[in-house]
């Protein structure tokens, strides 16, 4: 979703104008668009805003430097208070303000925004990186499940839906623009609700028609919650080809006490149920999921029950976290936290096994063709090129840079780590 609103934001400069700097020495106006998911995210926005302020500090006082996303949203006029430099904190919902700023950084002077009045938040119309050919396309934003460990919905706030017109008339738009691949955003992507009877499953069935023949061969959507996964959902996913055979299905936990205090809304059984459904439906079908281990109170019986769950899964991989409180969320204030060092013996246990999972799945697959999307050049060998099944896999295979952004077909000859090796590319079609 960063990626997706930071692309939003440049189209807004490129728009009005502004082209993107070589370096700090040229630079007139510095956007930093901050996460705050993890407290590892916002380390990494302080360390950016702190680079930057020295700069103008330094030798650039007319450099404007601007503070977006969830951060800006989460600490707001607390920015300004700890760098004066910084001249404008723009929140999750704030974005409309954005052209107002750019104006005033054209003309030299400072925008004067009202400090009482209430940003709404919108969509933006595109959010494609110049040159892509693969683009994330937001359907909703905010959540309203309140997941006890998650900073989410206090800083992107309530569940908002996109008008079904809006995504079909950016799905044309990218389409036009050469790109192959999009994925459907959200932070609670299959929560999405437009009034009238428009929920995830039948939003799928209507970007399945309008993609169709329009040169956009794959789709994918992050991040599904279980607990809001239907029935009908997978039925139109396994009716329509252009949905790629991947899903991100965040487990979290294995221990039915833990997802509780999570607050996540489904019981372990529900999720085995769902995955079960899933993989009848679309036997082909690669599930990957999150893990966090390490929540207050958990027990050697919670861990077990967690490598328990991956087990019977085998997820081709997984996002694997400890807990971290973050201020402000429920959890923050739980009893019984767990000692660090024990928090990281119990995420390498989990770490061990899902890198076992993986290789096993990995090498089963060997000998298999398999349709790719050419993603670009390996950073480890200039005549190769990394590519992407629909199932989520990389695939290293010559070929030349002129077909990056292409379909092609591979056989998969061989595994390096996680990457499998092919020997050629071929025509989807051969």
């Amino acid at each position: 979703m960063n990626n997706a609103e930071s692309a939003a934001l440049a189209l807004v400069c490129k728009e009005r104008g502004w082209t993107e700097a070589a370096d700090s020495d040229e630079t007139d106006l510095v956007l930093i668009n901050t996460c705050s998911v993890r407290q590892t995210a916002e380390k990494r926005a302080f360390g950016r805003i702190d680079h930057f302020v020295a700069i103008k500090k330094k030798y650039k006082q007319n450099l404007v430097i601007v503070i977006a996303g969830c951060m800006a949203q989460r600490l707001g006029d607390k920015l300004i208070e700890k760098y004066s430099l910084v001249d404008y904190v723009m929140g999750t919902s704030a974005r409309s303000i954005f052209p107002v700023i750019l104006e005033a950084a054209e003309n030299g002077t400072k925008a004067n925004l009202n400090p009482d009045e209430k940003a709404v938040f919108s969509f933006s119309k595109s959010h494609l990186e110049q040159g892509q050919f693969r683009s994330f396309i937001p359907i909703m934003h905010g959540c309203n499940s309140f997941c006890s460990y998650c900073i989410v919905p206090y800083v992107r706030g309530s569940e908002v839906s996109r008008d079904p017109e809006n995504i079909k008339q950016e799905i044309h738009l990218v389409a036009q623009k050469g790109v192959r691949e999009i994925t459907l955003l959200g932070q609670n992507v299959n929560s999405y609700n437009w009034p009238g009877s428009t929920d995830f499953s039948s939003l799928l069935k209507i970007v399945a028609d309008e993609v169709r023949n329009n040169g956009i061969n794959w789709v994918r959507f992050l991040s599904a919650n279980p607990a809001n996964f239907s029935s009908k959902t997978i039925e139109v996913l396994a009716a329509n080809k252009v949905f790629c055979r991947h899903i991100h299905l965040p487990v979290q936990h294995g221990s039915n006490s833990i997802l509780k205090a999570m607050n996540r809304g489904y019981t372990i059984e529900r999720f085995v149920k769902l995955v079960n459904e899933i993989r009848a439906a679309m036997p082909e079908i690669t599930i990957s999921t999150d893990i966090l281990v390490g929540f207050p109170g958990e027990t050697e019986d919670d861990v077990r029950k967690t490598l328990d769950i991956m087990e019977e899964i085998k997820f081709l991989y997984s996002f694997m976290y400890h807990f971290n409180p973050r201020e402000g969320t429920k959890a923050y204030d739980l009893p019984d936290r767990i000692e660090d060092d024990v928090k990281k013996e119990r995420l390498s246990r989990v770490i061990a096994l899902q890198k076992t999972h993986t290789t096993q799945l990995l090498k089963s697959r060997i000998g298999s063709s398999e349709i790719v999307l050419i993603e670009g050049i390996s950073r480890k060998n200039a005549d190769e090129l990394i590519t992407r099944t629909e199932k989520d896999e990389k695939v290293a295979v010559p070929g030349p840079a002129s077909m990056i952004g292409s379909f092609a077909k591979v056989t998969l000859s061989g595994l390096k780590g996680n990457t499998f090796r092919a020997k050629e590319l071929s025509c989807p079609g051969d």
